[in-house]
Formats: C-alpha cells, structure tokens, sequence
C-alpha cells in the first residue's frame, strides 16, 4: 500500500499530496539491551494515544508502549494507510482499534490483552508488520481487563500467563521482541517464583507496576521490593531487561528509582500523561501555551478523533511562568466544554499541523539509533556540578499545577501516585544535550525566595518563548507586549 507524505494544509491552499516517504530508520530488532538505560511511557488506555506517543518520543522516551487492545478487537480490524499523513488505522465497525505511525515503529511496543495462547498469537501477528515487540498485560487490576481472565487475572493463573508468553515467543519471528507487565504479589518469594517461571518464556523485558493487584492508585507504590527481584532474575543468568514502574515523576526522578530499585530502566506513567515532555531533562512549563497548541495542531492533522484528544489534552497540567494559576484554569475549563477542532482555533493559531509533525519526526530520525539525546546510565559517574547560591532552595515535586475541571474517569493500567516525593534538580542536567538548549525561560525575580516552578524551568540566560496571553483570557486583542514571531524553534 503507498505511504504518502502531506503537503501543506488545505487551510494554506495546498497543492497535490505528495507521496509519503517511509522513514529511513534501518534499526536492527530490539534486543534485551534496548530495553536498558532509558525511560519508558507506560502503556495507558485512552492516554497513551498516537499524539502522546510521538510527543513522548520527540521529547526522549526510550521506548513507547500502546495502549492494551483485547485480541479478539484487534482480529476484526480493518488495515488502513491514510494516503495523506502515513497514519496507520486499525478500524473496527464504528471507530478505530489501535492508530500507529512508521515513525514510531522502531520504538513501539503493542500491549496484548489476552487470556488465550491462540488468540494472542493471531491479534499478535495482526499487527507485527508495524511494530517493535509485543506486551502481554498482566496487571491491569480494572474489570473490563480481569472480567474475562485477562490482565491481573493471569496472577492467580501462572501456567495459563506462561503459556501464552511461551506461544507468542514460539510463533512470532525473531525479530519481533515479547515482553511481559505485571504487579508484585502480595508475598514476596511468591513473586520471585513466579517471575523465574516468566523469564524462562524466552522473554526479553519484564517490567513490573510496584504495586500488588488490590492496592490503588492513590496508595504509595513500593518499588524498595524490586531490589531483590532485580538481583534474582540476574543471579538466573537470564539475559532479560527488569524496568519499574511505579511513582516516577520525571526523567530526574528515574535516577532515584533505579538507585533504589536497580532495575535496567523505569517506565513513566501519569507523570507523562500530565506532560509529555517530562521524558526530557528540561521539561515544558506553561503547558497551555508550550505544549497544548502543538498537540492539538498535531492531533488534527493525524485525525485524532476529537474527544480523545480533549480527554488527554485536559489532564496536561504543571509548573506556569507566563500564565497565573487562574488563566491556565480558565483555559483547561474551556478545553473540557470544547466541542471541536474549530472551537479551539484562537488557542492554536494556525493549523500548522505539518509543521509540527515534522519537528516530531526530524527529532526522532536525529536519535542515535533507539537512544534519545540524554541516555540515562545507571552507573555513570556523576559530574561536578557549579556551586549554587546558599540561598537557593530546593524545588518541590510537584506544585503550581493547573487544577480545572475534572475529567472523566480514566481507565489507566499505570495511573501512578504523584505525592511520591522525587529528589528535584536545581543546576543542568550532566547528560544533557545540545539538541535542548532551544528552550529558554524568563530571568528569575530580584526581589525575594526564586518560585520553585523557575527552578525547575529550563536554564538559559534568556527569553525568547514569550507568547502573548490569549485573548480570551485577556480581553485584549494584545495582551502581552511581544516581539516580532522570528522563525519557529524547533523544540526537543
């Protein structure tokens, strides 16, 4: 099927499509090693959508996970290849399955819900042609995963998990990885005995939700238990990738789970569903004016269809600069009420969708290899670091957030605790890189303590990001002196 690459927007008056170029991303299949020294976006029902997924990888998640898609919806699915964006469409009868993109093929791992070796293999081969490894959920606590045997349900079913990551393991081809998600046991020799029998499934990554199957969302993960199973499965001598999941907050954050945990990696969930970008050593602030325009514009120019875009696009929340609490408020307020792209078009300028898009995907093919910008080594040396003012204070986890209307209830495998308190860095990252130092962020006040949302702003001597306040937060058709828009930056 022809993969085609759009021309300008039909809003800018475009000429004939022109034909997408499959991407020149000749990355050899995913080994255990490509699951190590790195951050993973959690796999997250209606969350962890294409546009996030992309926004993650632009901003430097290692590895991304799909959303659990049941096997017996993904066989009745129809393949499609938009002719204009490349968009790949798994449609079923009234909406579609499961969207991906050949840009992300190489870092995409597809999460299976299943509670049968047959069919998981069949859903698998389904759609191994666009992706890098396959997931089987053994965790997902929530009904609509367990009713039917699936998801945490396979705890409590050993031989029946095994098998089914034993038939995935034997049908498909080498060259697509398996994998495997589950959460503690209550016990702990309990867990190492069950996760001994998982790992000799042929499996290349286990990742494990430090949280057992009862315990909620708003109770503290546990990931000091990961230790000991981190040490088991090498003492195994089994060449399998250990990732945690569980209460990370960020890309700094990572470094303090993988002290505590020793695991190869650690996967971010609703950190990443509040920011994307947090993959970055240098996260977005003031989302609503950083983050939420390009997502929407992307959104829009994939097709995302509308109402879950404005059910990831409202949940994005964090540290303000430029906006008081009480604009961003107001501005996530009138995302939740929107009915469409075109009642939000004052919030995002032009449709430059295109644009955006291409920022995204010349920042994934500038990778080295699966390896973002900043690669996270756990027994990398730490680097001198410049003295800091006495009376600089530490920055806190979290604060500053915009906090509109709720949304509607998510149903997230990985919703993880954000009162976890996270170690926050005030100087530069040492595995930063140069690809970062397009964001810039406003000098910090003269007068009094520094707001600890500048502390963890983006470092840099100035400030080119100034944006002005939307008009219908200002009642102005200008409300904030600007200069003159010089070309787009092209963030990380």
């Amino acid at each position: 099927m022809a993969r085609r690459i759009h021309s300008p927007s039909p809003e800018a008056g475009s000429s004939t499509p022109r034909l997408w170029k499959k991407p020149r991303l000749d990355l050899p299949p995913l080994t255990p090693d490509d699951y190590r020294d790195g951050v993973m976006l959690a796999p997250m029902v209606r969350s962890g959508a294409l546009p996030t997924r992309l926004f993650s990888l632009k901003h430097g998640a290692n590895l991304v996970w799909g959303p659990e898609t049941v096997d017996k919806a993904i066989l009745h699915a129809t393949r499609v290849v938009d002719p204009v964006t490349g968009v790949i469409s798994y449609e079923g009868k009234s909406k579609a399955i499961f969207t991906t993109h050949h840009i992300e093929k190489p870092y995409l791992i597809y999460q299976i819900g299943s509670a049968d070796p047959e069919l998981a293999v069949q859903a698998a081969r389904t759609v191994m042609q666009d992706v890098a490894g396959v997931d089987l959920n053994c965790g997902c606590p929530k009904p609509f995963s367990t009713h039917s045997g699936m998801g945490a349900a396979l705890l409590s079913n050993p031989d029946l998990l095994c098998s089914i990551l034993t038939a995935l393991r034997a049908a498909l081809p080498p060259e697509i990885s398996v994998s495997a998600k589950i959460r503690l046991l209550p016990k702990q020799e309990d867990t190492k005995k069950l996760v001994e029998r998982i790992v000799n499934t042929g499996i290349s990554c286990l990742t494990v939700h430090c949280r057992t199957r009862n315990m909620r969302k708003t109770e503290k993960a546990v990931p000091e238990r990961l230790r000991e199973i981190v040490d088991y499965v090498r003492g195994l001598g089994k060449d399998v990738a250990v990732i945690e999941n569980g209460d990370c907050l960020s890309w700094e954050d990572a470094k303090r789970v993988r002290d505590i945990t020793g695991a190869d990696s650690v996967m971010i969930a609703t950190a990443a569903e509040s920011n994307p970008s947090v993959f970055s050593p240098t996260p977005l602030t003031d989302l609503s004016q950083t983050l939420l325009p390009p997502y929407l514009r992307v959104c829009k120019y994939l097709d995302n269809h509308w109402s879950n875009t404005k059910f990831c696009a409202v949940q994005f929340s964090g540290p303000n600069i430029l906006l008081t609490r009480a604009q961003t408020k107001e501005i996530t307020a009138r995302l939740s009420t929107s009915k469409g792209y075109d009642s939000v078009e004052d919030m995002v300028g032009s449709w430059t969708g295109e644009e955006d898009f291409a920022e995204i995907v010349s920042a994934i093919e500038a990778r080295r290899g699966r390896r973002p910008p900043h690669q996270l080594l756990l027994d990398s040396q730490p680097q001198p670091q410049p003295p800091q003012p006495q009376s600089q204070p530490a920055a806190t986890a979290e604060e500053d957030e915009a906090t509109g209307p709720a949304p509607e209830a998510s149903e997230n495998d990985e919703k993880e605790n954000s009162s976890s308190n996270s170690a926050a860095s005030d100087s530069p990252s040492a595995h930063s890189h140069s690809h970062y130092s397009a964001f810039k962020t406003p000098p910090t006040s003269t007068t009094g303590p520094p707001d600890s949302a500048l502390l963890r702003a983006p470092l840099s001597a100035v400030n080119d990001m100034r944006v002005p306040i939307p008009a219908f937060i200002s009642g102005k058709e200008d409300g904030t002196p600007t200069p003159t828009p010089g070309p787009r930056e092209v963030s990380p």
